[in-house]
């Protein structure tokens, strides 16, 4: 009785220490949920298209986020203050599994893919978006690499392609 005992104790151990190995071999990619605040200062968000002045801030990839991040979703709620001055929400939906996702938007259907970085610490978003400008029907695309620089700080580096030419964007965002 004792033998039998204590080769389930062995069994039950073994299982409560393979469990959560397996857990974090499945779940070992980083987790970017939370509140992020757009922190403009560490920001670069490049020059402006059209030769403008300024460099876009929240209209150009700032606002504050607030990330969900669920088995095989990603959840992006964006807020950001408008050119009129109002405050915009807006939601982006991502599957984690490499499959497509659509986006509508103001500006046209984005179509985005995620993949992880082989260490599963940054992931990087494409998305191709078909923009009507002046009549006339652009491809856009862009490449968004997500990675959380220290527990509090995310870094989302973005490269574009438009109309205007190449451009790239350095968004930084404190955890609230």
């Amino acid at each position: 009785m004792k033998n039998k005992f204590f080769r389930f104790l062995s069994v039950a151990v073994a299982a409560a220490m393979l469990v959560p190995a397996m857990a974090n071999a499945q779940g070992g990619k980083t987790n970017f949920a939370g509140n992020w605040v757009f922190n403009q200062s560490k920001s670069d968000m490049g020059q402006p298209m059209g030769g403008g002045q300024g460099g876009g801030g929240q209209r150009m990839g700032g606002g504050n986020l607030s990330v969900k991040q669920e088995a095989n979703l990603l959840t992006v709620d964006r807020t950001r203050t408008g050119q009129d001055g109002q405050t915009q929400t807006t939601t982006e939906k991502y599957t984690l599994d490499g499959k497509e996702s659509v986006n509508t938007t103001p500006r046209g259907d984005a179509k985005s893919t995620v993949s992880w970085a082989a260490d599963g610490k940054s992931l990087t978003i494409a998305t191709t978006r078909s923009v009507n400008m002046n009549g006339e029907t652009r491809e856009m695309k862009s490449t968004a690499v997500w990675k959380l620089t220290d527990a509090n700080t995310l870094s989302v580096t973005t490269s574009m392609s438009t109309p205007n030419g190449e451009r790239v964007m350095k968004a930084v965002y404190d955890k609230k």
